[in-house]
């Protein structure tokens, strides 16, 4: 038997209502969704037929939106589940390092446990695709590797990428030979930090990072905190050997501080290579002014996104996997208020799916889409990133992985 799936009274973004050239108000229907092998087969305005399923479920009007994108995670390191216990300072990012293995070591949970408890905790927040960085180098060899490929394979709630990550630096660790021992077991993105302020040999850091990337067909995605000149040198590298590899969408910079640094003419000319080279650029959105001019970027045709991060960890004891917190904090950060700004700010967490686009046409979801949604008691998607309402339910191409109706 063909099991099918009928969600009725469904809420969906149709249109904006305008008065003027201004964006006053989304414009929503009721529909029923039917699904069939976890794709939606058919939309029909509620109240205007009948469809046949072996489980009904009623949304009670609440919003469908796209399942939120967590870009930037560490599943290896959070201590959720875990006892309270607070960072401490320390003098140097190389501290931080030494730090953390020690502790992690002497949590009582391990590393697949505490990987499960963030995954249960973003379901519940609404993510159905999850990017995490993962831990390899001498310490811990591929141990975390493993013990998060577990975790991730064995859910089968959500979408999925794994970054290898050389934490303590590429180069300064010796941990070449374990990324590509990585990249066979798994990982299909490269991770690197701060080839400069870390390794201290920018140049070969990038690229050996670039060859470990060509030789298994695998993306890029830097964690870059650098500042000044320095910053500035290391993108200027990365966009330079983006281009000569013609690697371009396959590389990301997580947090990229230094883009703040720069001015004038020079931020222009940089913002258009950044585009060019199809690099995105992916924010945790700090509390603070190292942030990028995200909304810059973004006019310039650079793809940006947001990502958690620091979850109760070594690094921070704040975070609680709530990614649309996140795109809420963003657009408190940079002003975002008005109904078509909001709108926008949604397609942060969802890989630039937002039910209407620019022009106020329905684009989101048609026949044949994945059902992975996110249902929430909001009027809007607007509604929904300013009060930053809860998700209710959690669906991944047609089964609940979260909540109920």
């Amino acid at each position: 038997m063909n099991e099918t799936l009928l969600i009725k009274n469904c809420r969906l973004e149709t249109g904006f209502k305008k008065s003027g050239n201004t964006v006053s108000q989304t414009e929503t229907a009721l529909v029923d969704l039917l699904i069939e092998k976890g794709k939606i087969s058919q939309i029909i305005q509620e109240g205007e037929g009948q469809l046949a399923a072996t489980t009904v479920y009623d949304a009670k009007g609440q919003l469908v939106l796209p399942g939120f994108v967590e870009s930037h995670s560490h599943l290896d390191k959070s201590r959720l589940g875990t006892p309270w216990k607070a960072v401490k300072r320390v003098p140097s990012i190389i501290e931080r390092f030494e730090d953390e293995m020690i502790e992690l070591k002497q949590l009582d949970k391990g590393v697949q446990e505490r990987a499960k408890i963030l995954l249960d905790t973003y379901r519940q927040n609404g993510v159905t695709a999850i990017r995490t960085h993962v831990d390899v180098h001498p310490t811990v060899e591929l141990e975390h590797l493993v013990e998060v490929m577990d975790a991730l394979t064995n859910q089968q709630k959500m979408d999925f990428e794994v970054v290898a990550f050389p934490q303590h630096g590429l180069l300064r660790s010796n941990s070449v030979d374990l990324m590509k021992q990585a990249l066979k077991k798994g990982a299909t993105i490269v991770g690197g930090v701060d080839p400069t302020a870390v390794d201290q040999q920018m140049e070969k850091s990038l690229a050996m990072t670039f060859e470990l990337a060509m030789e298994n067909n695998a993306r890029i995605d830097l964690h870059l905190h650098e500042r000044g000149e320095m910053g500035i040198k290391t993108f200027n590298e990365l966009i330079r050997l983006t281009n000569h590899y013609h690697w371009q969408g396959k590389v990301a910079v997580s947090h990229g501080f230094g883009l703040r640094d720069v001015t004038g003419s020079r931020k222009e000319e940089l913002f258009q290579s950044l585009n060019e080279a199809k690099i995105e650029i992916i924010t945790s959105v700090p509390i603070d002014p190292v942030i990028p001019p995200m909304l810059e970027l973004a006019s310039k045709g650079v793809t940006t996104k947001i990502g958690c991060d620091n979850i109760f960890d070594n690094w921070s004891p704040y975070g609680n996997g709530d990614i649309l917190e996140r795109a809420s904090r963003f657009g408190e950060l940079f002003n975002q208020v008005t109904e078509f700004e909001l709108s926008r700010t949604l397609g942060l967490i969802t890989n630039g799916v937002t039910p209407l686009n620019d022009e106020g046409e329905q684009v989101w979801p048609k026949i044949g889409d994945k059902a992975t949604f996110v249902f929430t008691n909001a009027s809007c998607s607007a509604e929904a990133v300013a009060r930053r309402t809860s998700p209710t339910v959690t669906m991944y191409q047609g089964r609940i992985t979260s909540g109920v109706f």
